[in-house]
């Protein structure tokens, strides 16, 4: 019997990013299929949130194209937003806000309503464990409950793929360990793309890695292929020119 090929759920084609004369980031290419946990590391500055921007459809492409489960971010804008999720690292959090009236506030512009509403309420702060903290205000919560809360609205409409930009920065161990959980249940039944610069968060939750610097996608594989041959760090070093930066700028290694 012939196998079934997995959806492509996230793909991005020669996605380039221009400011002027500053390249943010230049001839982009994945494709990500149904199911799998990407990490997207990188720099700081080496165009992971660039390319997540428009992978979300929040900011447009120089060049090149973006989709989500086969539908255009640019022309299908709409039809694409309805099976993503989107978690930014300063996530949409309303402070004056309570977790119930940020989740109700959300409902209503996806037009979720009635007994639908309800039921993916009652899930996603099942899944985000928000019960206690429901009717605080969120300007009030800890981090680790102001990022539960921005997973529960980026999960409210049950979408097909999840992305995340730096999603455990300034997490406490327990809080981190607590969110991987989390996030390898859900997918489970969804494809999820973590952007990170911390190595250990790869490794812990990803089966896939995509490595960027200075814009342009430098690895695409396995967690195991990135540690061939030395450790993750090592690689990661040298494929981001660590060592020849460090003799420009200082003289030696």
């Amino acid at each position: 019997m012939v196998q079934e090929q997995a959806k492509t759920m996230i793909e991005a084609e020669n996605l380039s990013k221009y400011y002027g004369s500053f390249v943010a980031i230049k001839d982009i290419s994945f494709s990500i299929p149904t199911g799998q946990i990407v990490a997207f590391l990188g720099p700081n500055g080496a165009g992971k949130t660039t390319t997540m921007k428009i992978l979300s459809g929040f900011l447009a492409a120089s060049e090149g194209r973006a989709s989500i489960a086969g539908l255009d971010v640019s022309r299908q804008r709409l039809e694409a937003a309805r099976q993503l999720g989107y978690l930014p690292e300063n996530g949409p959090l309303y402070d004056n806000m309570t977790p119930q009236e940020l989740l109700n506030f959300f409902g209503e512009a996806r037009d979720l309503r009635g007994a639908r509403f309800k039921t993916r309420f009652e899930t996603v702060v099942e899944q985000c464990a928000l019960q206690a903290v429901l009717e605080k205000p969120i300007s009030k919560l800890s981090r680790g409950y102001r990022q539960r809360v921005g997973l529960a609205q980026a999960l409210l409409h049950d979408p097909e793929v999840l992305i995340m930009d730096e999603p455990t920065a300034g997490l406490d161990p327990n809080q981190i360990r607590e969110f991987r959980t989390n996030i390898v249940e859900l997918s489970k039944n969804k494809t999820i793309m973590i952007s990170t610069h911390i190595l250990h968060e790869a490794e812990a939750v990803a089966n896939r890695i995509l490595l960027v610097h200075e814009g342009r996608l430098v690895f695409d594989g396995l967690p195991d292929e990135l540690r061939r041959n030395g450790t993750m760090e090592e690689k990661f070093y040298d494929l981001t020119n660590y060592g020849k930066e460090a003799v420009e700028e200082g003289g030696q290694a």
